[in-house]
């Protein structure tokens, strides 16, 4: 067995490199009498010298670092056990060997199931931390040890590159771990509850809130009076729609206040990262579908910019860092949900245009224009460049229906007529909803999950589209499509609800283990070396053509001068 020494850190975990014991070896160990052992007590205090063990065909050694604490227990019962029936000792993979990085209280413990702390909040342990702060000698002997020794560099806090996250993921929202990946938490234990919430659970707002809005155009809309639909239901919707909202906007606060490391990493996910705009826009929708009988009057610009400047900010965040061209520009990080990041323009300018601002309502409309384009063709184009997406991820593409929809409405509102513009936009999430319909393979064979909320935003806002289409262009086809479109809608979201409640609280499987936020900033082991491109390789070769080219004229003009003197 191979020792490293190592530095007396409370902080960071010792490793140790475990080989399996040869059988040779195990007959010495047999043949050392009591004295001999009591002897070798004796040697212990001097400095342990480290035996090379020669390679050879039948030998086979496993190199795997472990943590003290969480590996010596395991390996302790595993040794005893292997020598009473002669087996070797084998440790299961699992992100159960990582379970104790970065965490804090490290001396004497025999080691625990699951160390969460590395994805709380440093606030909350900084008075710990005090007290167990080592010495610039034992930093530098970490930094040493973590450089030379085991490789890893697994501190939660730096961000994670985006194209990490598509190697080391996979399903609808990259929330499963590929099985060749290692995680930092375990698997085979429930983690707490606000580490397993997720951000996409915002979804569920935004399709609430959109069917309020969707039930008071039925309401009040000439094009459907003939239904005679009460605002009982726009209410009733609303109010849900509101308690939902403050729930998972309480529970997500929670989150913030003692998991932000793994807000963090929400934050960085691809994916994820575009449901931070979800609660402004969830905002936006309650205050469009409010009902006339709790706000008769028109609603304030206040109220515009309240919602609306978390959501600009944000905004500039994101789509300066896919202008910039850096690890996160738009062809890396482009997929459906990066829709969300847009619509809420339009929504915003809705918002504009009904509390009387419309030149903001104007400003908004074209930006949200020119990036949904944007975003439209990188998506249509697949760039050689991107990361390609895993074809699990299809169903989310009902967002490219919702910002065209909304783009119609906003364009409607703000200049008070279904013109050109408006129909153009309207056409275009017509074809693009079709387009979905035929292909109903992409929206069956996958397991519940909170992301199926996203299909119900997109379908709301173009029934609600249809319904403004039908008030310009009335006629029983325009009509009966508003209808169809609208009960659709409804109906779907109905059935999500019915499941959200069953699976969270008859079988208690609607959140389980958060895998996407807890994978390794790298993979661990050694990485396969990239192949060259195609066109590398002709370019090289082209290169190495003309050096040799060039070489063979410069050697042939030298014999022709040396006959020629």
């Amino acid at each position: 067995m191979d020792k490293r020494k190592t530095s007396p850190c409370f902080l960071d975990t010792h490793l140790i490199d475990i080989h399996e014991v040869l059988p040779e070896e195990e007959e010495e160990e047999e043949g050392i009498t009591e004295e001999e052992n009591g002897k070798a007590e004796k040697r212990l205090n001097k400095p342990i010298k480290v035996r090379e063990m020669k390679s050879s065909s039948q030998r086979r050694s496993i190199n795997r670092q472990l943590s003290l604490e969480t590996g010596f227990s395991v390996l302790r019962k595993e040794s005893k056990r292997a020598k009473d029936e002669n087996i070797g000792v084998n440790l299961p993979r699992s992100g159960r060997s990582f379970g104790g990085f970065d965490s804090i209280n490290r001396f004497g413990m025999e080691g625990r199931k699951g160390d969460f702390s590395i994805f709380k909040t440093k606030s909350s342990n900084l008075s710990r931390q005090n007290s167990l702060l080592p010495s610039k000698k034992e930093r530098s002997e970490m930094e040493s040890q973590k450089t030379d020794g085991a490789g890893l560099d697994e501190s939660v806090d730096t961000s994670v590159p985006a194209g990490r996250y598509f190697a080391a993921l996979r399903g609808p929202e990259l929330d499963q771990v590929k099985d060749d990946e290692d995680i930092l938490l375990p698997k085979d234990e429930q983690w707490p509850f606000l580490l397993r919430f997720p951000i996409g659970c915002f979804g569920i707002c935004l399709g609430l809130s959109s069917q309020a809005v969707l039930w008071r155009a039925l309401a009040t809309s000439p094009a459907t009076e003939f239904l005679h639909i009460p605002l009982f239901i726009n209410l009733a919707l609303w109010l849900l729609a509101l308690a939902v909202l403050f729930c998972v906007s309480f529970t997500y606060i929670l989150k913030i206040l003692f998991y932000f490391e793994a807000v963090k990493r929400e934050y960085f996910h691809p994916v994820r990262v575009n449901f931070f705009f979800a609660p402004w826009v969830v905002c936006m929708f309650l205050a469009l579908g409010a009902p006339p009988t709790l706000f008769p009057n028109k609603l304030p610009p206040a109220i515009w910019c309240t919602f609306m400047l978390p959501y600009f900010l944000l905004e500039l965040k994101i789509y300066g860092q896919w202008l910039s061209g850096g690890k996160r520009r738009l062809c890396k990080v482009a997929n459906p949900s990066s829709h969300l990041s847009v619509v809420g323009n339009f929504v915003g300018a809705i918002l504009a245009a009904k509390v009387g601002w419309k030149e903001p309502a104007k400003f908004l409309w074209a930006v949200g224009f020119a990036h949904y384009f944007v975003v439209f063709v990188t998506l249509y184009q697949r760039l050689p460049t991107s990361e390609a997406l895993p074809r699990e991820l299809h169903p989310v593409y009902s967002m490219f229906i919702a910002a065209p929809s909304a783009a119609s409405i906003a364009w409607q509102n703000i200049y008070g007529d279904f013109n050109e513009v408006s129909r153009t936009c309207y056409f275009i999430a017509l074809f693009l909803y079709i387009s979905l319909v035929v292909r109903i393979k992409f929206f069956t064979g996958f397991r519940f999950s909170v992301a199926w909320w996203a299909y119900t935003f997109p379908m709301t806002t173009f029934s609600v589209a249809t319904i403004k289409y039908a008030e310009e262009v009335p006629s029983v086809l325009t009509k009966g499509l508003a209808v169809t479109l609208s009960f659709m809608s409804s109906t779907t979201v109905s059935v999500l609800f019915v499941s959200t409640l069953l699976h969270a609280f008859v079988w208690h499987t609607l959140f389980p283990n958060d895998l996407a936020i807890a994978i390794t900033k790298r993979r661990l082991g050694k990485e396969k070396k990239p192949f060259k491109k195609a066109y590398d390789i002709k370019r090289w070769t082209k290169q190495a053509l003309t050096k040799n080219n060039i070489a063979a004229k410069v050697s042939d003009g030298g014999k022709e001068d040396s006959f020629h003197p």
